[in-house]
């Protein structure tokens, strides 16, 4: 096997991983959500009501009268028990108004910090109205605040949910239409909102909501029992979003259920859980919930506490319902005493130290993995590290982006060298190679025995460059999964026409950028920073030998081509991190090329 079959094998590998989401993933997914959706249909049509699933691990006796809560295993929920079910005053709104016509039918407590902007229920006291402040929809500085968690009633709701179980029928708890009392009408991060509630029975119950400066709420609840007999009960928390949110489908990134339960990673896709239905694990701590590309909201139990934790999927209305929600352990409430549980719900933007300040200051247990780090997590991690920092120097992300390559290519430069050296020496020869070839056409075996004899005779190795190039492959994998995953990027502008590194580049060549009053179809969307790469490609590819073989040759110089409508709708900073990358390397290269032709002249030593 030659050098060229070796850089022929990465390249087709590449253009398979990259284009088998575009052109056969993605419409696979389609395929099997229609499919699913038909027999979800069907499976409707079959059922008067639809039964929230089960909750996993909870004592069988606990039987919830909590609409929206977990409920025992085995235990018959009732059709007014689904969790994410309407709240009191919601039937007027319940066709699908607007968001804002959904939170002004509900009386609210504000929500102001300085990165939030929202609401709280007092009608089944939901945090279910979020902004993030800091946050916009477009580049835009006017535009609107991206929307995280929205209520019952709007479009897509999406929600967190507080409360307590009990186990055994008949005693009243707080639900989905009880109207909480606030002792203040705003949150804010330096004055908590306490709500209470009286059952009317000897149960007080009384919930304390705080939030800090960032996204993250803490919630403490107690309940007092002035009655004459115990009552035992159980805390929740779930996060619950209806309907399915249009993701990515790459391979690079989750997007869909999360958590670290058990001190493990768990993740879990939109379609899987609604074929599975729901998935159960006990775990001391963790946390768990939804995660977009670059939000996440997530319940978070005290951490030293055994919680039964699930990720749940089931059908209102014919519409998917997603839910994370954890049930912890009994609390016996005797007569004359309170009992109390604290728990978090993180809700806001996946921002790299912020989840690392959570994790450390609060102990949450492997927080910063809200964050899909993917597998080279030990290489990923320490790139943005040094990505940020370089971001902190020269105050555009554009610019740290060329510098990090620049790092890591004086960092493998020794490998680069080699890598690089080899596949030089085989461009000498090729000359030599082809005489071989055409000479030894008929004859395989002698062909093989003069070309070990060339490559002997001018101390050239066809698999020397193989090694170097293998080793690169996971750092760059990594740098690009920190460029296409961290929310760092989002926004972030670098020169010229690009005014967001983290989208594709909004000009294409079929309209000569723009000059043409014509928008083409989104597969001719070609940008000019794709087709900076594609030059680049073509030009690196042509100081490289090129392939002996006729049909080898056709499929090289297709590559660029094939390469820049693959990475066109590529974020634009990955696809100018490829491109510049392409240019160093274009110059480390002609400069060995150039010392290896000097070397080969009659009289001339060898430059090592």
């Amino acid at each position: 096997m030659d050098q060229k079959n070796l850089i022929l094998a990465i390249a087709i590998s590449v253009s398979i991983l990259l284009g088998w989401q575009l052109l056969f993933e993605a419409p696979r997914v389609e395929r099997e959500r229609a499919v699913r959706e038909a027999q979800q249909q069907a499976q409707q049509t079959e059922q008067t009501t639809t039964r929230p699933p089960a909750a996993p691990q909870v004592p069988a006796t606990a039987v919830p009268s909590t609409p929206g809560v977990p409920a025992a295993p085995g235990a018959p929920a009732a059709p007014a028990a689904s969790p994410g079910a309407p709240v009191a005053g919601q039937a007027a709104i319940q066709a699908k108004t607007t968001r804002a016509a959904a939170l002004a039918a509900i009386p609210r407590v504000r929500i102001d910090t300085p990165r939030l902007h929202g609401s709280i229920a007092l009608t089944g006291g939901r945090i279910d109205d979020l902004t993030l402040l800091q946050y916009r929809e477009t580049v835009d500085p006017n535009s609107p605040e991206v929307e995280l968690f929205s209520p019952e009633g709007a479009p897509n709701p999406y929600f967190a949910e507080f409360g307590w179980v009990a186990s055994g029928a008949g005693v009243k708890m707080p639900g989905h239409d009880t109207v909480w009392r606030a002792d203040r009408p705003v949150l804010t991060a330096q004055n908590p909102v306490t709500f209470t509630w009286d059952n009317g029975a000897g149960l007080a119950f009384t919930r304390t909501v705080a939030v800090d400066e960032n996204y993250m709420f803490t919630i403490t609840e107690r309940v007092r029992n002035a009655g004459a007999e115990p009552v035992t009960l159980h805390p929740y928390a779930l996060v619950s979003r209806t309907g399915t949110p249009k993701t990515l489908g790459f391979f690079i990134l989750h997007e869909g259920l999360l958590g670290v339960l058990g001190g493990t990673l768990v993740e879990i896709d939109y379609d899987d859980l609604a074929e599975s239905g729901k998935a159960a694990q006990e775990s001391t701590g963790g946390w768990l919930g939804i995660s977009d590309k670059y939000w996440l909201g997530a319940v978070i139990p005290d951490q030293k506490e055994k919680v039964a934790a699930r990720f749940a999927h089931y059908l209102r209305d014919k519409i998917d319902v997603y839910q994370a929600d954890f049930l912890g352990g009994a609390r016996v409430l005797a007569p004359g005493t309170e009992i109390e549980a604290t728990s978090r719900l993180f809700a806001g933007a996946k921002e790299v130290r912020l989840l690392d300040a959570y994790e450390e200051r609060l102990g949450i247990a492997r927080f910063d993995l809200g964050v899909d780090f993917g597998w080279f997590y030990f290489l990923t991690k320490p790139i943005f590290y040094v990505l940020e920092y370089f971001y902190g120097l020269l105050g555009n992300f554009g610019l740290a982006i060329l510098l990090l390559t620049v790092l890591i290519k004086l960092a493998f430069f020794p490998l680069a060298n080699k890598s690089y050296r080899a596949m030089s020496r085989l461009k000498v020869l090729q000359p030599q190679m082809m005489e071989i070839r055409e000479r030894c056409k008929d004859d395989r075996a002698k062909m093989n025995q003069e070309m070990m004899a060339l490559y002997k005779a001018s101390n050239a190795n066809p698999m020397s460059g193989c090694l170097p190039i293998l080793i690169q492959i996971p750092v760059f994998f990594a740098l690009y999964k920190v460029l296409f995953v961290t929310i760092e990027m989002r926004h972030a502008p670098f020169y010229g026409w690009i005014r967001d590194l983290s989208v594709p580049d909004p000009t294409t060549i079929f309209n000569l950028f723009g000059l043409i009053p014509w928008t083409p179809p989104d597969f001719l969307l070609i940008g000019g920073w794709p087709v900076i790469m594609g030059v680049t490609m073509f030009l690196q590819q042509k100081l490289n030998p090129a392939p002996p073989d006729p049909m080898q040759q056709k499929m090289f110089m297709l590559l660029p081509f094939i390469f820049t409508f693959i990475l066109a709708p590529f974020p634009a900073g990955l696809v100018i991190y490829w491109a510049w990358n392409n240019l160093l390397s274009i110059a480390q290269q002609w400069v060995i090329m150039r010392q290896t032709r000097a070397a080969a002249q009659p009289g001339k030593p060898a430059k090592t």
